[in-house]
């Protein structure tokens, strides 16, 4: 009996008598859990205190069951809408791609406003957590930018209503789940300084972007006149180079901004030039170079159809004009016997 204890005693320390974690790894778990509320406790003696009875601001259980009940629908959304019609959506759509272009607006225009009056500097700028009305004018223009976020959500739902499913990519879920769940970092401890420059370029992109899409949800007799979506895809682009240039200066003068979250956003608007890169790439790059053969092989055409000059009779002018996409009649003397021939080729 003592020698079948001693035997069962080595397993029984790593799993227990029924299977159960031993008592050091449950100690181990037990500390890392106590330790992150511990640290999180700690985080919030140093938060904002201007924004904690904000709307969501209390804790960040509401921002994550939104952010939650956003992956979810991404699940059932495509399989509730399967056997059904697309939803038309158009007057909502022309509804609320507008209203975005008024709140984005109003976001852009209170951070000029009031970080114009409270004299902010563009290249470091630390976060002031006073009551100054100035200043908490800007903690309320970032706090809508993080709202504006969330209700950005529903550009994908209007996507799955209306089954364009294709433009539901990594990159567009990223970017909306990603901006809504950490702006609620930048409003509840930095509600100011630096935060303000991303959020007023952003606010201003966004102008553009929903001004654009509320136009193409008017119809066809306006979506011809749009020409310039690709240009709002360099923008963006451009967007992210200057946040990188911006919080690198910032850090190589040693502004007093969390060093962390310049390194985290630099990080982040990495993967967003990856992302948008390839996405440009994919959209407006890779189908060019075979419009330009196409282009060239067609130009080569109209070369060689202008015959006799360059010493080629007639039917050979005709033959090189099969390979080209803008064929046109020619004279009127041998016209039946070319199209006989381009019949019998």
């Amino acid at each position: 009996m003592l020698q079948h204890r001693l035997i069962r005693s080595g397993p029984e320390r790593e799993r227990g008598g029924g299977g159960v974690l031993t008592t050091p790894a449950m100690e181990i778990i037990t500390h890392l859990i106590n330790d992150t509320i511990e640290f999180y406790k700690w985080t919030l003696t140093i938060a904002d205190k201007r924004v904690e009875k904000w709307p969501l601001m209390d804790n960040p259980l509401p921002t994550l069951a939104i952010s939650t009940s956003y992956l979810l629908f991404l699940w059932l959304g495509p399989k509730y809408m399967k056997n059904r019609e697309p939803f038309q959506l158009r007057k909502t759509l022309i509804v609320y791609n507008f209203s975005m272009v008024f709140l984005n607006f109003f976001i852009f225009k209170e951070l000029f406003m009031a970080t114009r009056a409270a004299r902010y500097s563009y290249i470091c700028q630390s976060v002031d957590y006073s009551d100054d009305p100035n200043e908490v004018r800007v903690a309320g223009a970032l706090w809508w930018y993080f709202i504006s976020k969330g209700i950005e959500y529903l550009d994908t739902v209007f996507f799955i209503l209306r089954k364009k499913f294709n433009q539901v990519t990594f990159l567009h879920v990223y970017h909306h789940c990603s901006m809504f769940t950490l702006w609620w970092i930048g409003i509840k401890w930095v509600a100011g300084g630096q935060s303000f420059f991303g959020a007023h370029m952003n606010a201003m992109i966004h102008v553009l972007m929903y001004l654009y899409y509320g136009l193409a949800s008017c119809g066809p007799k306006i979506q011809k006149y749009l020409w310039w979506k690709k240009y709002l895809t360099i923008i963006q682009m451009i967007q992210f180079h200057v946040t990188i240039g911006h919080t690198a200066l910032s850090l190589y003068v040693n502004c007093d901004f969390p060093h962390w979250m310049h390194y985290s956003l630099i990080c982040y608007a990495i993967t967003f030039i990856v992302l948008f890169g390839n996405f440009y790439y994919q959209t407006y790059r890779r189908q060019q170079p075979a419009r330009r053969d196409v282009s060239s092989s067609s130009k080569a055409g109209k070369a060689v159809s202008n015959g006799t000059l360059n010493g080629l009779s007639k039917a050979a002018n005709g033959a090189m004009l099969m390979g080209s996409k803008e064929e046109k009649p020619q004279e009127n003397s041998g016209r039946r016997k070319r199209k006989g021939r381009a019949k019998r080729d």
